[in-house]
């Protein structure tokens, strides 16, 4: 495999050569004009050469390559999620498959274990309108496009607002539907994805609530059928965006039918070249294949590098300490001047994570839900499997309804597996030990430290890390006048 790096542009010398004529330059070829940068590519009287030209062609497809994996997280992530419905589960479009616990939930990015989660797919074009049927009750969901871009929140977090309601979500480019009674939006992608949380803190209550949710097609109105749900059913999965060939099939078959947004068309448009266009069959070339595989495995080596040594500003949630915001983006994925796309700060969140909504944002009193992260202890060290450590939660936490640390393993981005069978706790576990002045201590390591009762075990040789979330948090959280501490190293 040809080893690619990050190069100072040939042409640059080519262009100091073109101007300074009047120097003397090294004569070969017969006596030509030749410029050699220190890459080693040779220009002769401006020309690249051919094998120049090939290698300058190779480097720029890799960079671009790169770049374009880290923009394509979000995407990716998207249609590997569908897969797994659809492949591994044997979900069609339109069932719902239902995510439990940590067995169900072990494939899937940096999912809670605390609430049930029901997910679905739809393709507007090929089945036309799609119609959500929300019950009243406890649940926090939505509609999000192949961008996972938020169309529309429902239940707790939607306009609904937990009422229940039903939802139109139209195609790309439709014309307006008069539909009294519905709240109607319009998706700018084809395929959507339907997703949901039941909240209510007794189980059978929540998948019950969950269960209610019919989904149809906006022709079936009058005489919808019922909607299937599915479960796991202890199948092995896996939806983390691969850093091999399979990225860019992924992408292509993504794109086999859908629009292309103008922010996007760059995008493409650098792609061509590495046999990346939509609508059109991936069938890459030898070059091609070896380009986009060496370019994937760098591009989750730097998508990795900006989840977990954040470099964006206002990553830190508290001076000093080592908490950081998993989401820090706009849910249109630009900056409030719109003036960029929020390009790290999105490929941080969707390396690690999957879904976004209004109520996943964190920024409303009393709504939704707030989700900080760290990979460090509070002395700046990555958190080390193989060593025990201490969260101290300090008293009256800042939440309407619970909290939870879930841990993560930071390859997979998966929960962490280990023989405990746990990777979890919340306010919610009914074992959960609380101190006499109302703290709670969470502890973590291989092995349970003497006297621990509240701990998650870890696995040695192995990195993780957590997500503290915040479900509804209250004032104190966000003037910070409550604070999370770091987790300190106990050995």
């Amino acid at each position: 495999m040809k080893t690619y790096q990050w190069l100072v542009s040939a042409v640059f010398f080519a262009g100091v050569a073109a101007v300074s004529g009047c120097k003397k330059q090294p004569a070969v070829d017969g006596g030509s004009s030749t410029v050699t940068a220190t890459s080693g590519y040779q220009f002769e009287n401006g020309y690249p050469r051919r094998e120049t030209a090939e290698k300058l062609y190779d480097e720029m497809d890799y960079q671009r390559a790169t770049q374009a994996y880290l923009w394509a997280l979000p995407a990716v992530g998207y249609k590997a999620l569908y897969d797994a419905q659809s492949k591994t589960f044997g979900a069609a479009n339109g069932d719902v498959v239902f995510y439990r616990d940590l067995k169900d939930k072990a494939g899937m990015l940096t999912p809670n274990i605390t609430t049930l989660y029901a997910f679905s797919f739809w393709d507007l074009a090929k089945q036309g309108p799609m119609v959500v049927d929300v019950p009243a009750g406890l649940t926090a969901g939505g509609v999000m496009d192949i961008w996972q871009q938020p169309i529309t929140d429902m239940g707790q977090t939607g306009p609904d607002k937990g009422a229940g309601g039903k939802y139109l979500i139209l195609p790309p480019g439709s014309e307006p539907v008069t539909a009294d009674g519905y709240y109607v939006v319009q998706s700018p992608s084809n395929q959507v994805w339907f997703g949901t949380r039941g909240l209510d803190p007794d189980k059978a209550v929540a998948e019950a609530t969950v269960r209610k949710h019919r989904i149809y097609s906006w022709n079936q109105r009058d005489n919808a059928p019922e909607t299937k749900y599915l479960e796991v059913a202890g199948k092995d999965w896996q939806s983390a965006q691969p850093n091999t060939l399979e990225y860019w099939r992924l992408l292509a078959e993504l794109y086999a039918n859908e629009p292309v947004a103008p922010r996007d068309r760059m995008m493409f448009g650098m792609l061509k070249a590495l046999g990346i266009s939509p609508g059109q069959e991936f069938k890459p070339d030898a070059r091609q294949a070896r380009i986009l595989t060496e370019a994937a495995k760098t591009g989750d080596l730097m998508a990795r590098t900006i989840a977990y040594e954040k470099r964006f500003e206002g990553a830190t949630v508290y001076p000093g300490k080592q908490w950081e915001y998993a989401v820090k983006f706009d849910l249109n994925q630009e900056d409030p001047e719109q003036t960029r796309v929020q390009f790290d700060e999105r490929a941080s969140w969707f390396y690690e994570a999957i879904g976004m909504s209004a109520g996943m944002q964190g920024r409303i009193v009393g709504f939704g839900q707030v989700y900080l992260e760290t990979s460090k202890d509070k002395d700046g060290n990555w958190l080390d499997g193989g060593k025990t450590y201490k969260l101290h939660v300090e008293p009256n936490p800042p939440v309407r309804q619970f909290w939870s640390i879930t841990l993560y393993d930071n390859l997979t981005r998966g929960p962490l597996i280990t023989d405990q069978g746990a990777a979890d706790l919340s306010s919610r576990k009914p074992d959960l030990v609380t101190n006499a002045d109302g703290s709670v201590d969470v502890y973590f390591g291989p092995e349970r430290p003497a006297g621990a009762t509240n701990w998650i075990k870890t696995t040695a040789g192995k990195g993780w890390f957590p997500y503290f979330r915040f479900y509804a948090a209250t004032e104190p959280y966000f003037d910070k006048s409550w604070q999370l501490n770091d987790i300190e190293r106990m050995n």
